[in-house]
């Protein structure tokens, strides 16, 4: 009997660690193996690759679900025999209408490690393990049991050591050091399993090392790291110990318990740049937040970030749509989290997830919601279709001028001087009518936004120059002169004669403001009074700025 695991990863750099786990606990009793793809790849040939087996068994989620679907009925064509096992999270709750289509003969839910195993070792004989949905002459059987696995069977296991180490540095690399998360957030399929289990501390340092010394980025799926501050810490340690050049770490903390000795150490031993941390704040709205069952202290959040922000890189997430979260509430919560500037903010929109209670209640808060995956949010009782849609393409506009830093200082000049929510929004409409978000220039970006602030607020020159700043700071080789013009040629002499420029080697943009750019790029305090800047073109880096 051959058996294959396999599913279609949202992007080619991403790695399924499920398939790795349930591989490594069955190879030496069965005929098993596993291979990736991803959502982009044709489907036929997907198909083609998969169609050779006896068992099928696929990782299912929101994001792969519809072209799982799409290639099983293809694989069935090519082989109408072989037999197709779903699990994952998608297929964990409201499965009813995924086992009665006729391709699909067995779905897992919940955890997989001891059902998937007592399948392969009785198929076809499976009518006794739970948590497995099965067909039965034209009905639908399943037994329902609470099914834990101990993950300190985890404990010499290497999810990794079957994969060509050549390609774990183009990947990220997931590692898992604890199942379960303390929190009951109604949004969140992590609320469901409260208990946290953490696997054995030798085998997650053992995983971490191959992941150090072949892998570049490695993101840990904790829900929460930072549970356990002796356990945080320990890990930290082992990272500063082992890691190697180029190593990043990913993880995803509750900002507002975390100890302070976790901040001391930081502060004290990390380098800059190499841990990145994910916080979901969501809202500031204290109302919406416990609506969902959700805890949170954004002062205490914000003091923490502010605290560790010049060591760590953070990405902040906002959720769009929550219960009693009105239009201006989303924009207080988002002109909250802007004015801590992190390195990336993402907005993001309710999705109804599955088994979630959020999607079970729904009805409560007038909720309607794409039926199809990611159940993404349409309307509710506190926001319309239209303030989402201008949400929407708001989210689109924070993607490329912050999240790609093409106006770092034109935005946070405006946090300090206006509503950088109603900025981005205007900037979004402006550049919705003119051109598209997914398919435009560099030099577009940039028009675009002065165009906007013509339009909009001609009388702020300091703005203007920001924006220009930005675009010009925005290459690597000297673009085209637009916005500001250069300093007359007798100037420009003094300052390349003064400043020993080698103009045989690089080039060099000159220009005068009227204010101190350094100071202002430092703190945000913006002194007025005349300066130079020099900007040195290398070709090979981001232009540098001499004063």
């Amino acid at each position: 009997m051959k058996v294959l695991l396999t599913t279609l990863n949202a992007k080619y750099i991403h790695i399924n660690l499920a398939v790795r786990l349930l591989y490594h606990l069955n190879k030496d009793k069965h005929n098993i193996k596993y291979k990736e793809f991803s959502i982009k790849e044709d489907k036929d040939a997907v198909a083609l690759a998969c169609a050779n087996y006896d068992i099928l068994a696929f990782s299912c989620y929101i994001w792969n679900i519809t072209q799982t679907i799409e290639v099983i009925k293809k694989i069935k064509v090519l082989n109408p025999a072989i037999k197709i096992l779903l699990g994952g999270p998608e297929v964990s709750y409201e499965w009813k209408d995924v086992i009665e289509i006729n391709e699909i003969d067995y779905i897992i839910t919940g955890e997989g490690e001891i059902p998937f195993g007592q399948f392969l070792d009785t198929y076809p004989h499976v009518e006794l393990i739970p948590n497995l949905v099965r067909k039965e002459n034209g009905q639908i059987k399943y037994i329902e049991q609470s099914v834990t696995f101990d993950v300190q069977n985890y404990d010499t296991l290497m999810p990794y050591e079957s994969d060509d180490v050549a390609e774990l540095k183009n990947k990220v690399c997931y590692i898992e050091t604890s199942r379960g998360c303390p929190y009951k957030c109604e949004f969140c399929l992590a609320s469901l399993d409260n208990k946290v289990r953490y696997l054995p501390n030798a085998a997650i340092k053992q995983n971490l090392l191959h992941l150090m010394q072949y892998g570049k980025v490695i993101k840990f799926l904790d829900r929460t790291f930072n549970v356990k501050k002796d356990f945080t810490i320990d890990i930290f340690k082992f990272i500063l110990a082992n890691h190697k050049p180029g190593n990043v770490f990913q993880f995803e903390i509750t900002a507002d318990i975390v100890h302070p000795e976790i901040i001391q150490f930081i502060n004290e031993h990390v380098p800059p740049g190499l841990f990145r941390f994910e916080i979901g704040i969501q809202t500031v709205n204290q109302k919406a937040n416990l609506e969902v069952s959700r805890k949170q202290n954004f002062e205490k959040t914000k003091k923490v970030i502010e605290q560790l922000h010049h060591k760590i890189e953070m990405h902040l997430d906002l959720i769009v749509g929550l219960p009693l979260d009105y239009w201006e509430d989303i924009k207080y919560s988002f002109e909250e989290v802007f004015k801590i500037f992190p390195s990336e903010l993402q907005l993001g929109f309710l999705k109804f997830l599955k088994g979630t209670p959020v999607r079970l209640k729904y009805e409560s808060h007038g909720y309607k919601f794409d039926p199809a995956p990611p159940y993404q949010i349409i309307e509710s009782n506190y926001l319309s279709a239209h303030e989402l849609q201008q949400i929407s393409i708001l989210e689109e506009v924070l993607e490329i001028y912050w999240n790609k830093k093409r106006a770092i200082n034109s935005l946070k000049y405006i946090t300090a001087n206006y509503s950088v929510f109603d900025f981005l929004l205007g900037l979004a409409n402006h550049f919705n009518s003119k051109s598209n978000f997914h398919r435009h220039s560099l030099a577009d970006v940039y028009q675009l936004l002065n165009e906007y602030v013509e339009i909009n607020y001609n009388h702020d020159h300091k703005l203007k120059q920001l924006i220009a700043i930005d675009y010009y700071m925005a290459h690597k080789v000297k673009p085209q002169l637009l916005f500001l013009q250069e300093i007359n040629k007798q100037s420009k002499q003094q300052l390349i004669e003064a400043n020993g420029l080698n103009l045989h080697k690089y080039r060099y943009l000159f220009f005068e403001i009227d204010f101190d750019y350094e100071k202002f790029r430092d703190s945000q305090v913006l002194i007025e009074g005349k300066n130079n800047l020099i900007l040195k073109y290398t070709g090979k880096d981001y232009a540098e700025l001499l004063f």
